[in-house]
């Protein structure tokens, strides 16, 4: 995604075939969010793409979801006893300083028995001392920052890192210039064709072809306020005549189930096959993660933005606001919503200029090759 003045056609290079060893070593980590391990994903996928012998290791919080979602993508994963630190004061909180001081002496023990060659960030904190132990170590380190503004684990790391690739400008306050790589963020690789699984997506949800197919995707974790916008205005998208795919988030599944009992609803925990999604799909609506942003872009359907005003530097805002500001999405704040949803999502759904207009300036700021570009940065470390 680009963050500049200046719509850029993104044209991406092949690097030469690899001649060097075979026997290379990746580590990735990132997790706690979708956002955080996706990204990881893409990067690993696309590692052995080109390196089909390397050995590739995540490392994750143990308790997180990256513990099911690593797994399910073919790849092994070790955990951390690891968590961020709560606003306010709890148990895990006091716990803190003997979970990092754990996962650190195990992080050592991973590098040293692993012998990675190149260690890649993707933010969450169970990177934090996997990198950290890496760079000690004299191991090449590559931070991928997906946000305006910066994480407090990326932050931290900074210092040490080889190479910092980030998807927007102007990060050269939190990181070190000369570190920086304007890349975009890495996307899964399945939305690259998505567009031509249109009729398998209204298959795989059941929908009817003739209705408007209204997506709403309220983060991996689900968004309370989000939730209980669309349980208000189902009314409102029946008299419309759509039909609705909502991802209300795994903590929020049991509280919304119910609605699966209403003709043209389907409530899901979470969305494994997002390409059909996506394919399926006329409008959007969807909280401004990073990474939820570059999906988005690569998509170019009509989207309605609702930024988490729960996050630090408010960055969801200035996420989405990259987009608005190039006429290439919607934006409402979770404190306009009771006034000013229900009349902008009706105007969007029934104004097909706006949408098609939506939807080309949103396809100008992709930035499709990402993913090679993150890995390009990642070679050119590896140690002959």
């Amino acid at each position: 995604m680009l963050a500049n003045n200046e719509i850029k056609e993104d044209v991406h290079v092949s690097p030469p075939l690899w001649s060097g060893r075979a026997d290379l070593k990746f580590i990735l980590s990132g997790g706690g969010t979708g956002g955080h391990i996706y990204p990881a994903i893409a990067i690993a996928n696309e590692l052995k793409l080109r390196f089909p012998n390397a050995e590739i290791l995540f490392v994750g919080a143990s308790n997180k979801m990256e513990m099911q979602k690593v797994p399910q993508s073919g790849y092994p994963i070790k955990g951390l006893w690891i968590a961020g630190i709560q606003r306010k004061f709890t148990f895990d909180n006091a716990l803190f300083p003997i979970k990092l001081l754990d996962s650190l002496l195990k992080s050592r023990t991973i590098i040293r028995h692993f012998k990675p060659d190149v260690v890649i960030g993707t933010g969450g904190f169970a990177s934090g001392p996997l990198l950290r132990v890496a760079g000690i170590a004299g191991i090449p380190t590559v931070l991928q920052e997906q946000n305006s503004f910066p994480g407090i684990t990326n932050k931290w790391l900074s210092k040490k890192a080889s190479k910092i690739c980030v998807a927007y400008e102007n990060l050269e306050k939190f990181f070190p210039k000369n570190k920086i790589v304007l890349t975009g963020n890495p996307v899964r690789q399945d939305l690259v064709d998505f567009k031509e699984k249109r009729e398998e997506g209204i298959e795989f949800f059941k929908l009817e072809a003739t209705k408007k197919t209204i997506l709403v995707l309220g983060g991996s974790l689900g968004a309370r306020r989000i939730n209980q916008l669309m349980a208000k205005e189902l009314v409102n998208f029946s008299a419309q005549n759509t039909q609705l795919i909502w991802q209300c988030g795994k903590l929020y599944y049991d509280e919304y189930a119910h609605f699966n009992e209403k003709e043209n609803v389907q409530v899901l925990p979470f969305i494994d096959r997002m390409d059909l999604a996506y394919a399926a799909a006329d409008v959007i609506i969807s909280r401004a993660g990073a990474s939820s942003v570059s999906e988005l872009c690569l998509v170019g359907k009509p989207t309605l933005f609702i930024p988490s005003p729960n996050v630090a530097e408010d960055h969801q805002t200035k996420n989405a606001n990259a987009i608005v500001d190039k006429e290439g999405a919607l934006l409402i704040k979770e404190n306009e919503l009771d006034t000013q949803f229900t009349v902008t999502i009706n105007a969007l759904l029934n104004d097909e200029e706006l949408q098609k207009k939506l939807s080309q300036n949103m396809l100008q700021l992709a930035k499709p090759n990402a993913t090679k570009d993150i890995v390009d940065e990642i070679v050119k470390l590896i140690k002959q």
